[in-house]
Formats: structure tokens, C-alpha cells, sequence
């Protein structure tokens, strides 16, 4: 499929994905978030234009994203805890419960239909959109974190949500620790280590998914993509991951310089724009 694209068309395409890498990087640390907003919606373009099938398009944006999302996340939590800004204590007793989840939405991710993917991710990103933007104090669960049981379920439910979404659940745990009276400064360094809990298993979980969709159907080579393991195209890592990494801490210390509502609006308004964006391609 490279071969059959202008040699302008391809320089133009890794010059894209270049860029959209160091998008992605300066958004991880400035939201907390992954960057799988960003990767995913770029990816599917270049998917399609490199005629990749639409039942495994939205897929392998996905897996890959997560693969992505790895050496990003890394970053950005380090760059957050530097600050001391990270609740590691909440970490800890998301990590299994969110790798749990992240498995369970690997294996629907074997299943799905490309619809799943794009409806789950339209109604978590609209709501949480909306959370941000309009946001009230009144609009709170509580003015306390719940109990170990509660949390535990909140963190299956990330896990669940964030690897059909192929996003590292920044925003989810965002939106989860904000509706209980964390600052949003707060929300935002501690998400940026579940990125790290969700994007591992996750990549490690499409890879599975596509390995086995492909012993399923014969007349899949390589799941139609060059450098493709399972789900998750090594190209596209290879190209969106250098300056994504290089520009996470340059986000990390931005957010530390704006101001609560700022960030909320900044990080609203960015989650409605890719909510709208999907909500067309269906």
C-alpha cells in the first residue's frame, strides 16, 4: 500500500505524523491524558487512505494508539510527579482493577464491530466535554473520594472504557476525581499514571485481539497493513512516538501555569471538538 502512494503523498503523510506526535505529547501533559484523543482520529485518516478494511480500521487505530500512549504516559507521570502533584496512593489501588478492565475490553475489541469502538468513544468524550465546559460545584458525587470497593469498580470501568477507546484514561479518571472535589491539577498529574496502567496491558491485548482475528480469517495478510503485530501498526508507533515524548513534559509545565477554570475549559472544549469529529464519520 506504501508503494502505491506518490513519494510527495508519503513525505507528507510521516511530516503529519510527526506533528500530530508532538500534539500529542504537548496534550498528555497538559490534560493528563494519553493523547489517544489525537492519535486515534489521525490514525484513521492515514488507515484509510492507505485502504486499510473499515471492520479492522478502527481497531488497529486503537491498539496502536495504546502502543503510542506508552513512552508518552511515562513521561508525562514523571513530569507531574516531579511536582509531587501525584496521588499515588489512588494509583495503587487502581492498578489491578484497570488492568483487569483494559483485558476485558481486549477481548470485546476481538468481537466488536467498528461502531462499538466509535459510540463508545462519542458518548464518553461528549460527557465529558460537557462536565468540563458547564461545570458547576454542585455537580459533584461528593466532596470525598468513596471507599476501596467503589474505587475498585471505577477502575475496571476506566480500564474497560479507555482500551476501546485506545486513549490512556486521562479523562475518564479526570472526570471521575473531579466529580469528587479533587482539583483539577491534582486529577490531571495522577492520570497521567493511569495512562501507564492502561496503555501496557492494552497494546499488549490488541496485539492478542488481531492475532487472533487473523487465525480466524485466512484471507487476512497481516491484518492488510505493512508492519502490523495483531493490532498495533509498528509504523505508525515508530513515527508518532519520538516527538510525542519529546514534548509531554513541555504540556506537564503549562498546565502548571494555568489556572483551574483554564484548564477545565482548554480540556473540555479539546474532548468536544473529537466528539463532534466522530460523530460525522458515522
Amino acid at each position: 500500500m506504501f508503494s502505491s502512494l506518490p513519494i510527495s503523498d508519503l513525505i507528507l503523510l510521516v511530516v503529519a505524523l510527526a506533528g500530530a506526535g508532538a500534539v500529542t505529547g504537548v496534550l498528555a501533559g497538559l490534560f493528563g491524558v494519553g493523547g489517544g484523543t489525537v492519535i486515534v482520529p489521525v490514525l484513521y485518516e492515514l488507515f484509510r487512505i492507505l485502504e486499510v478494511p473499515e471492520d479492522l480500521r478502527m481497531p488497529l487505530c486503537v491498539g496502536t494508539s495504546l502502543a503510542i500512549i506508552i513512552p508518552t504516559s511515562f513521561r508525562s507521570f514523571m513530569a507531574h510527579r516531579k511536582r509531587g502533584a501525584v496521588d499515588t496512593g489512588v494509583l495503587k489501588l487502581w492498578a489491578l482493577p484497570i488492568i483487569i478492565g483494559v483485558l476485558c475490553g481486549s477481548v470485546i475489541a476481538r468481537y466488536a464491530p467498528p461502531e462499538v469502538f466509535k459510540i463508545v468513544f462519542i458518548l464518553v468524550a461528549g460527557f465529558s466535554a460537557i462536565r468540563l465546559i458547564f461545570s458547576r460545584e454542585s455537580w459533584r458525587l461528593g466532596t470525598e473520594l468513596p471507599g476501596k470497593p467503589a474505587l475498585r469498580i471505577y477502575g475496571v470501568v476506566i480500564g474497560v472504557l479507555s482500551s476501546l477507546m485506545g486513549i490512556g484514561g486521562g479523562q475518564l479518571s479526570t472526570l471521575m476525581l473531579t466529580f469528587y472535589g479533587r482539583p483539577i491539577h491534582q486529577a490531571v498529574a495522577t492520570s497521567a499514571g493511569v495512562g501507564l496502567l492502561v496503555s501496557i496491558p492494552g497494546a499488549l491485548g490488541y496485539i492478542y485481539a488481531g492475532w487472533g482475528r487473523a487465525a480466524e480469517n485466512p484471507d487476512i495478510v497481516a491484518l492488510q497493513f505493512p508492519l502490523a503485530v495483531g493490532f498495533v501498526s509498528l509504523i505508525g508507533a515508530a513515527l508518532f512516538i519520538p516527538t510525542s515524548v519529546l514534548c509531554a513534559s513541555f504540556g506537564a509545565n503549562l498546565a502548571h501555569r494555568l489556572s483551574r477554570r483554564k484548564l477545565e475549559l482548554a480540556l473540555g472544549l479539546f474532548l468536544l471538538l473529537i466528539c463532534l469529529r466522530f460523530l460525522v464519520s458515522l
